[in-house]
């Protein structure tokens, strides 16, 4: 049996304006490793690729640490606690903020709610053209972001899967040299390449695809490209074999049984999305589920 827990942040402060951005602080992320550790077993990620059969058909509770994005402070913070503990943890990078040398959208998103309020993203967006908001879709909205009040799981889900590709890109990048420059933040906020390959040494580098967009909302051609030239990078500039890959979002909407034929054929191993649950050998191995740590012993939300 394999349980997962996923961070994304981690930093010592996270005060800002508009609370926008969320994770663990350095203190509690080591707290909670210590909670697992009780738990059951934290495996490398190397051990799981070694044995994935043995590991989810295992009776004993094994514990995977994952962490999205490729954020700079994630080596900063999380690798000297790793260390100390001897925990080995699987980092998940994008490859467009090395290759293109641009922000990703979703961080743009997160920087801009940082400083400007909930109802003056939602006005921007209430003026596209077209633009329309159910209440099924608000319901739908509230249940993907659980940890957000209203407005703010609306603003997410509207951003993250409603708006096309083009017109979520138009609203954010507009905004967003309004109030940052993008090699400043490039610079601060993601792994340096030299991060990455430090990373690959160990066998704790994966995938997060290249652009961080939903695939399961793109086209065949576009999810193919995002899983293909990921993996092609990250093994290019490391010298090393991608084998895992976390999906952007990892919602059902996000990781279809389509996503997952195509990240097979690229060569992946295996598949991380976020849909809350242990995993088991009748899991299929592309569609694999993580728990947000907030939902593990240790987290602000755990019961």
């Amino acid at each position: 049996m394999l349980t997962v827990s996923n961070y994304h942040y981690i930093r010592n402060n996270f005060d800002t304006k508009y609370p926008s951005i969320f994770g663990v602080t350095p203190l509690k992320f080591k707290e909670q490793l210590l909670l697992l550790q009780n738990e059951g077993d934290i495996i490398k990620p190397k051990e799981l690729l070694n044995d994935i059969n043995g590991v989810l058909q295992s009776p004993e509770n094994k514990f995977l640490i994952t962490f999205d994005d490729g954020l700079k402070e994630q080596f900063d913070f999380a690798i000297p606690i790793l260390d100390e503990l001897d925990i080995q943890a699987i980092f998940f990078v994008n490859s467009m903020n090395h290759q293109e040398k641009k922000v990703s959208t979703v961080h743009k998103i997160h920087l801009l709610r940082s400083i400007i309020s909930t109802a003056e993203f939602l006005e921007k967006i209430h003026k596209v053209e077209g633009f329309s908001f159910s209440n099924s879709e608000k319901d739908k909205a509230e249940a993907t972001y659980i940890y957000d009040d209203k407005n703010s799981a609306v603003l997410k889900y509207i951003l993250n899967f409603k708006l096309t590709f083009i017109q979520q890109e138009e609203i954010v990048k507009e905004l967003f040299e309004i109030y940052f420059n993008e090699d400043e933040v490039l610079d601060s906020l993601y792994m340096s390449e030299y991060h990455i390959k430090e990373l690959a040494k160990i066998n704790c580098l994966g995938s997060h695809t290249h652009s961080h967009c939903p695939l399961g909302l793109q086209t065949s051609d576009v999810i193919k490209f995002e899983l293909e030239n990921s993996k092609t990078f990250l093994e290019k500039l490391t010298n090393s074999k991608i084998e895992m890959v976390s999906y952007p979002y990892g919602t059902p909407e996000t990781c279809t049984n389509e996503v997952a034929d195509f990240a097979k054929e690229e060569g992946y191993k295996l598949g991380f999305t976020t849909k809350r649950g242990k995993n088991t050998f009748t899991e299929n191995q592309l569609l694999l589920n993580r728990f947000d740590c907030n939902d593990l012993p240790g987290g602000k939300n755990y019961r």
